[in-house]
């Protein structure tokens, strides 16, 4: 009866984080209330539990520790970690009970439409996906996949602030467009910033991402009221979705309950931080799924701007330690994209974008057709001008899921200003194909993901 246990570790990926003693103490004010004098000799206090906060000792303690303040703020802090990380002997010292070594999942993001940074985080479309896409070269570290996570432009455009509205986030179709014509990338899995999503981002991922790693329900969960930042849904909100270890479709105008819509969505618990945390019965619950014969993904999120040496060592023990009690249970690692495709029965097929550019009288006719049928309503549609803009528009539906077509001319975009088209889609079961080609119709390149 038992079922297939895919462990996914989903890193979100965002480079060097700094945080200076005097925003240590803001933060902890924002999720606790409590407004302190900022000085080392406080934050030792607190650590230490040495100050009376009116109950908020532990929680004060835990915002403070060193496993969470011990961020890593240069490139050079994260490449001594991932040095070790992705080396073999590393990753097999965690091997699943195949004997496979660990695998690693990374959510990378652009911080992009930030005018103040004081947590300097690397600002620039690529920066992060260019290093990661470097070092996993460099280590032939071919078993990890490279993911989408995006944070949404903050209100005052401040860098460390948190956000949750995708529409007014002009770099989000950006990013998309840059991705697929700089880099040939695009995403079929993805997670959110701050672990959130609105109505916006809910029918934006209904266009074109199959899989998303966001759910962080916990069983009886509601208001957390000692954490300012997260209580009554402010951020983070999955009180009313599965906490069971079972992916969705969600429901059109309720992402959090299950539906209609096309995308799966998994459940992803935190670790080394604060809230949301898996833990040994959540560990437990998923194996016991897996022995009732449904296949499962336990999924797990942290940070690169952390150490997370600590935080895999915690997992893999946890994992060993209850598998003892399920000596039957098959648990392995897998990349996120390949354990939704796994554990939802898809099949990888050969699905391929086709394009044909036609001159018309006042401009040019792009037609596009999949081999198979596409995930949403559309192909993503980039196009780089020769001023160097990127942009993005909807394409005229002449077969559902199979045949599409975009008019180049006044009305739209001039045929003679564009440098670049690039096409990008998934298929139904998270397959992906990006294409690129110049206005003339021949192809710059053509890749499948």
């Amino acid at each position: 009866m038992s079922a297939a246990l895919y462990i996914v570790h989903a890193i979100d990926t965002e480079g060097p984080l700094y945080e200076s003693i005097e925003a240590t103490f803001e933060r902890l004010e924002k999720i606790t209330t409590l407004k302190l004098e900022a000085s080392k000799s406080n934050l030792e206090k607190i650590k230490n539990k040495e100050i009376n906060l009116n109950g908020k000792e532990d929680l004060a303690a835990l915002i403070t520790s060193p496993q969470l303040l011990n961020y890593n703020d240069t490139w050079d802090k994260i490449d001594e970690m991932l040095n070790e990380l992705l080396s073999p002997e590393y990753r097999n010292k965690y091997a699943d009970k195949l004997g496979n070594g660990w695998i690693y999942s990374w959510f990378i993001v652009d911080h992009i439409g930030f005018k103040t940074n004081p947590r300097r985080r690397d600002i620039g479309y690529h920066n992060i996906y260019d290093h990661y896409k470097f070092i996993l070269k460099e280590t032939n570290s071919q078993q990890d996949e490279i993911n989408w996570h995006f944070h949404p432009s903050s209100r005052y455009q401040e860098a460390h602030i948190c956000a949750t509205n995708y529409l007014n986030s002009p770099h989000l179709y950006e990013s998309l467009a840059r991705g697929i014509i700089d880099r040939s990338f695009f995403p079929s899995t993805f997670r959110p910033g701050f672990h959130a999503e609105r109505p916006d981002a809910h029918w934006f991922l209904e266009q074109w991402i199959p899989f998303d790693y966001a759910n962080q329900a916990i069983a009886g969960e509601a208001n957390d009221p000692n954490q300012n930042d997260v209580s009554a849904g402010r951020l983070g909100d999955w009180r009313r979705a599965v906490s069971d270890w079972s992916a969705y479709n969600p429901s059109h105008d309720d992402y959090q309950i299950a539906g209609n819509c096309n995308r799966t969505i998994f459940r992803c618990l935190n670790v080394g931080t604060r809230f949301k945390l898996l833990d040994e019965a959540e560990v437990r619950q998923a194996f016991e799924r897996s022995q009732s014969g449904k296949p499962t993904v336990l999924a797990f999120t942290n940070h690169d701007f952390r150490d997370m040496r600590n935080d895999l060592d915690y997992v893999h023990k946890l994992v060993s330690k209850v598998a003892q009690d399920y000596p039957e249970i098959i648990w392995q690692h897998a990349g996120a994209k390949e354990a939704a495709q796994k554990v939802l029965g898809l099949k990888k097929q050969d699905f391929k974008l086709s394009t044909k550019i036609t001159k018309l009288t006042a401009g040019l006719r792009l037609d596009v057709k999949a081999n198979f049928d596409s995930f949403g309503p559309q192909p993503f549609l980039a196009i780089k001008t020769k001023d160097k803009r990127y942009l993005t528009d909807n394409f005229d539906l002449q077969t559902p899921k199979r045949h599409w077509t975009y008019i180049f001319d006044e009305d739209t975009i001039l045929a003679d200003s564009i440098n670049t088209i690039g096409i990008a889609s998934n298929d139904q079961n998270g397959n992906t194909f990006v294409i690129n080609l110049k206005p003339d119709g021949k192809i710059i390149s053509q890749i499948s993901l």
